[in-house]
């Protein structure tokens, strides 16, 4: 066999490639099986509902630090940015009753908005660039920065650090991508009344009137 393969070089060569990469993947294999890190699915469900704005209001570095608090029994109604029905889907999801927004992490914003920069005040110093944490700022030290309209969140963290105050803070125009149903709110146990509904009692009023 060995002066077989003495003979094509290229056969053996071949067959020791092959070799080499069967051994290396059942190396990898039996690692990956033998230290395998378990994590919470539920964790991973929650984060899927949570906004992914990374802003910190709920009092977590992210969402996906708040995800794995809710996971271990954190509140569901620290999240502005996800709003009503945010934590109706984290309610429906843990099987529990939702609860108002807490007040004290913010209110909820009706109309989404994104960070504009006004460019010919700005100083460059980078300031909002490692403030943001979606990196939806592009610049360099000295540079003028603008905000990645597409990446930004709306989570307006970039502004306080701001030292010349140039950072805005503007609502998005609606769009055929950002439109959306107004959903009922989950919490309240009001519904509306169509204009041919009414009550007895009010009608009779209105006629004596």
């Amino acid at each position: 066999m060995i002066d077989y393969l003495l003979q094509y070089p290229l056969l053996a060569a071949l067959t020791a490639l092959v070799g080499l990469a069967t051994a290396f993947g059942a190396l990898l294999g039996y690692a990956a099986v033998r230290f395998k890190t378990e994590g919470n699915p539920i964790a991973d469900e929650i984060n899927n509902i949570l906004p992914q704005t990374q802003c910190g209001q709920c009092g977590y570095p992210g969402c996906r630090p708040y995800a794995e608090a809710i996971a271990n029994g954190e509140a569901i109604n620290k999240c502005p940015p996800g709003g009503e029905a945010g934590i109706q889907a984290l309610a429906d999801l843990l099987d529990m009753e939702p609860t108002p927004l807490d007040s004290e992490h913010g209110d909820v914003k009706t109309v989404p908005s994104v960070a504009f920069i006004r460019e010919a005040e700005c100083i460059g110093c980078t300031k909002c660039i490692q403030a943001c944490p979606v990196d939806a700022i592009l610049g360099a030290a000295k540079q003028m920065h603008t905000v990645i309209t597409s990446e930004c969140t709306g989570c307006d963290l970039c502004v306080e650090p701001c030292p010349v105050d140039c950072i805005d803070m503007i609502p998005q125009q609606e769009s055929m991508q950002t439109w959306h149903w107004d959903l009922p709110n989950p919490v309240s146990r009001s519904v509306d009344l169509i204009a041919t509904d009414s009550v007895p009692g009010d009608v009779s009023q209105d006629r004596a009137a």
